[in-house]
């Protein structure tokens, strides 16, 4: 039988309303609105304790946002559709990244069995009909969030994601990443950042990569640029995607990222199912936008584990010709429904 429940603070962090557990080894707070995990603090009753997420820059400033998920943006929210959605899709009309991330969630409860806590929260989407339940539990001995998201409804195709952002150091290079090994590597298919809008981009759009440590650069003559250590190439902003083989067998189907943070002496990690979700991008962000409210000052690492095209959105995913560097097997296209 559950235990008798745990306590859900309720505290204002960084201009977010948000809920907040903890135990021995973990606190985690997550917004309630859009349901973004951050702060996250490990290892919190030790000489150093560890806080991994990114928190954007415009938290505590009153500004206009040009999408809802942009409100609350820090940790780690789910995505559903993910992607900018900026075509319609038979009809229905979804905001960037989905309308859960920037919409108010509702608290379901927080249960306690045995070592486990769990927070349960829930989210009724309306572009589709559906309901999102998101479950995080802390394990006591263990500095790890178990993370677990269940869709029911939602009937049709759709791209799916986790977006986790951590923050990076201010020295050069002092944030190292890998990851499992991946079929192929491909660089945005189109430009990701327009200049007349004062983005910035270093890699060149429509590229293959077996390697994070070599993609193709913009720039004509110039080596190929390591993605594997950050903060790196100030002042640009881009984003690739990895593809996964999906696993034939359960023994098989574990995949993984780590981020090393050499200057504070921890490493993050993260699982999934490469069943599930074959695609991986990662959004390398160093003050390459300029726009409102970007303002030239946002830096982080974006991991985005799911079944995806890019951040491109539902239409691209789903009903767009399959890009040709993608072998059909592995293109999104049809298997999120």
């Amino acid at each position: 039988m559950p235990s008798p429940l745990p306590t859900v603070e309720d505290r204002l962090i960084h201009s977010q309303p948000s809920w907040v557990i903890a135990n021995d080894e973990v606190e985690l707070a997550i917004t309630k609105l859009g349901a973004h995990m951050a702060p996250v603090t490990f290892f919190r009753t030790g000489k150093r304790p560890v806080r991994p997420y990114y928190i954007s820059p415009w938290q505590d400033e009153n500004v206009c946002v040009p999408a809802p998920v942009l409100g609350p943006l820090r940790g780690d929210f789910f995505c559903l559709p993910f992607g900018g959605n900026a075509k319609s899709f038979r009809g229905e009309k979804h905001p960037p990244h989905g309308e859960a991330c920037g919409n108010p969630w509702s608290l379901e409860g927080c249960e306690s069995r045995g070592r486990v806590v769990t927070l349960k929260l829930d989210f009724e989407t309306s572009a589709r009909p559906g309901r999102i339940r998101r479950e995080l539990s802390l394990v006591e001995g263990n500095n790890v969030v178990y993370s677990r998201t269940l869709v029911t409804g939602f009937a049709g195709p759709a791209p799916i994601s986790h977006h986790a952002i951590l923050a990076v150091p201010q020295r050069e290079r002092t944030m190292l990443c890998s990851c499992s090994p991946f079929w192929r590597g491909c660089t945005y298919p189109v430009d990701f950042g327009s200049p007349a809008v004062g983005e910035y981009q270093s890699l060149a759009p429509g590229k293959t990569f077996r390697d994070l440590a070599k993609v193709p650069s913009i720039f004509r003559g110039r080596p190929a640029e390591d993605c594997t250590a950050f903060p790196t190439r100030p002042g640009f902003c881009d984003l690739v995607q990895v593809f996964e083989r999906p696993a034939k067998r359960k023994s098989n189907c574990l995949s993984w990222v780590t981020v090393v943070n050499t200057e504070e002496g921890w490493l993050w990690f993260a699982l999934k199912d490469s069943r599930q979700m074959p695609g991986r991008t990662f959004w390398m962000e160093n003050r390459g936008r300029h726009n409102p409210p970007w303002n030239g000052r946002n830096a982080c690492l974006g991991i985005e584990d799911g079944c995806m095209y890019f951040d491109l959105g539902l239409v691209e995913s789903c009903e767009t010709k399959p890009d040709a560097r993608i072998p059909e097997a592995l293109n999104p296209v049809g298997r999120t429904s």
